[in-house]
């Protein structure tokens, strides 16, 4: 045995210990054994650190220095518990530098969403692109996104701007297949930038559970972004073929070309035929039973609407018709010869026409004598297919003034009560007309609210909700020999009518007798209207009164003459529709109080 030397005594490293272990180790080894006696180490170091601090000259070296030493170390306790007693710092290679995006390089995320504010940042992207890659630091790319976004909106909105006087442009065929082009890159463009803005919010740092609900919502919003775009190209390709459909060229039918630097070939007014036509299935080829023609001036707009009823007779052709020489003293097909007959006879006799579908030509050439006009344009709209556009808008509202019995010969098909009812497309049909307990005259009145409560009642959103359903309608239901390449011109022109002046003239008893009309009246009556549309002045007159407009239709129509030669009496009053204003119903001699469309189908 060696004796204990100063060092021993006090507390020094001994023989075989390293420095700072003497008395550590057995005190640990009391803690770890569970002496309660013995108190914790590190408690017994504090107290002996506080009490004796380090470099004392009565230890120098000694306890003092070891618990200076085992404070100095980080986790110096459990470094003894794991049986290390080394208290010199550990040595290595230094850290690694800072990432880049600390440094202020490459790319910065943003710190971690939640489930819900990603799909948030996602959805507001699709508004509003680059708000995304903005919120995940990505800065360069969501600046350039909503730039790019920026600048595309501000050139739509300066193209509309500058479309808004030229808005017939957009029924160009050149100018629908654009807009389907571009409908369909924006719907993949957006489908992609949805994409790429939830990928940008780095959803792999959601739970498991997040990931997959932001991945549903995200491939969800990617299609529904398409679907504004997919529903714009859809519904111009219909439009598209509609008008190619409506405006498609009669077998037998020589088209007028269209110059854009002259669409209306040097003409002042235009003159179109509106027709409504009955092809019931009881009925053999087409029945004109409504026919109107507007006489629009190009300048002003100013129109004049000039109503023949169906029953007139006699009517008379131009030297240039066939059927001139077939009816030198006026129409006279199956014994009665009325007006609506026409056409049907002109497309039952081609070989007088000298082809097949020249029944609209025969009808224009008729009328357009008869009112001493050139008819430059038709358009017809068939009854049925008028029933299933009232079923495509929802139908409509109109009051019923009194029972109305259709159908058959005697009205036994069905009733329409009288009351404020929404009428679908048949009890719309037959509202307009049925002819029980009636006549013509009391129908074209019904007519003029069946127009009115369509204008009024189907708005831009109704089309725009059922625009399919009414385009299918409208291809079943509308012809028309305008050339597709004039439809452009037609959209300003129709502008103009809107906020012009429109004055309404009908051809009906007492002004004019339909079994027995005057001819040269009734050229004198059109020329009247047209020259007093031209003036600037409104018109403000009143319909005229029935016994003044019969005595005047008597006085000017010889008994027994088909063309009559006296002179026209004096311009009867017309029914002055201003723009704005409700048109007033023709009195008849059942009917002498002049009413509005307002008063009379109680819109």
């Amino acid at each position: 045995m060696r004796g204990g030397g100063p060092a021993d005594e006090a507390g020094g490293p001994g023989e075989g210990q390293r420095p700072g272990q003497t008395g550590e180790g057995s005190a640990s080894a009391a803690q770890r054994s569970g002496d309660p006696s013995q108190p914790s180490g590190n408690a017994a170091q504090r107290v002996g650190s506080a009490a004796q601090p380090s470099g004392s000259a009565a230890q120098p070296g000694g306890d003092a220095a070891q618990r200076s030493g085992s404070a100095a170390r980080p986790g110096g306790d459990a470094g003894r518990r794991g049986g290390s007693g080394n208290d010199k710092e550990p040595t290595g290679p230094p850290p690694p530098p800072p990432p880049a995006a600390a440094r202020g390089k490459g790319p910065r995320f943003g710190p971690p969403l939640s489930t819900a504010s990603l799909i948030g940042w996602t959805a507001l992207s699709a508004v509003l692109p680059g708000a995304a890659h903005l919120r995940a630091g990505n800065r360069r790319t969501g600046i350039v996104l909503l730039a790019t976004f920026g600048v595309v909106l501000v050139a739509l909105v300066v193209l509309v701007l500058r479309l808004k006087d030229n808005a017939g442009v957009a029924l160009r065929g050149s100018t629908m297949t654009a807009v389907m082009a571009g409908a369909a890159v924006c719907a993949l463009a957006w489908f992609a930038l949805v994409l790429l803005s939830f990928v940008a919010l780095r959803p792999q740092r959601l739970t498991q559970t997040g990931q997959v609900v932001s991945g549903i919502v995200a491939g969800v919003l990617c299609v529904a972004v398409t679907a504004p775009f997919a529903f714009t190209a859809n519904t111009i390709r219909t439009a598209s073929q509609l008008l190619d459909d409506v405006t498609a060229p009669v077998e037998g039918s020589t088209p007028v070309p269209v110059r854009a630097e002259d669409p209306w070939n040097g003409r002042t007014r235009v003159n179109f035929l509106l027709i409504g036509g009955d092809a019931a299935g009881n009925r053999l080829g087409v029945r004109t039973d409504s026919m109107t023609v507007a006489s629009v001036n190009i300048a002003t707009g100013n129109t004049v609407l000039f109503s023949l009823p169906r029953n007139l007779q006699y009517v008379r052709f131009p030297p240039s018709s066939p059927l001139r020489k077939v009816f030198p003293n006026g129409f006279n097909a199956e014994g009665q010869g009325l007006l609506n007959s026409v056409w049907y006879y002109a497309d039952n006799n081609p070989q007088v026409m000298g082809g097949k579908n020249k029944g609209a030509q025969a009808l224009k050439d008729a009328i357009g004598y008869t009112l001493g006009l050139n008819i430059d344009y038709y358009a017809i709209v068939d009854m049925y297919g008028f029933a299933a556009l009232i079923d495509a808008v929802g139908g409509l509202k109109i009051r019923v003034e009194q029972d109305i019995r259709w159908g058959g010969k005697f009205g036994t098909a069905g009733t329409i009560k009288a009351g404020y009812r929404t009428l679908n497309g048949e009890e719309v049909l037959w509202y307009g007309r049925s002819r029980v307990d009636s006549d013509d005259f009391s129908r074209m009145a019904r007519q003029r609210c069946v127009i009115g409560a369509l204008a009024q009642q189907v708005t831009p959103a109704t089309v725009l909700a059922n625009f399919n359903k009414i385009a299918a309608a409208a291809r079943h239901m509308f012809r028309t020999d305008i050339p597709r390449d004039l439809l452009e011109h037609l959209v300003p022109l129709g502008m103009k009518v809107r906020s012009a002046k429109i004055t309404s003239l009908q051809f009906v008893p007492p002004l004019i007798y339909t079994g027995n009309p005057d001819w040269v009246k009734i050229r004198q009556l059109t020329k009247d209207a047209i020259r007093e549309s031209m003036s600037d002045r409104n018109v403000v007159a009143a319909t005229a009164s029935p016994m003044t407009s019969a005595g005047s239709a008597a006085s000017a129509t010889p008994s027994g003459s088909h063309s009559p030669s006296a002179s026209p009496s004096p311009s009867p009053s017309r029914t002055p529709v201003v723009a704005g204003a409700s048109p007033r119903k023709t009195p008849t001699t059942n009917d002498k109080a002049a009413k509005s469309l307002s008063e009379l189908c109680g819109f």
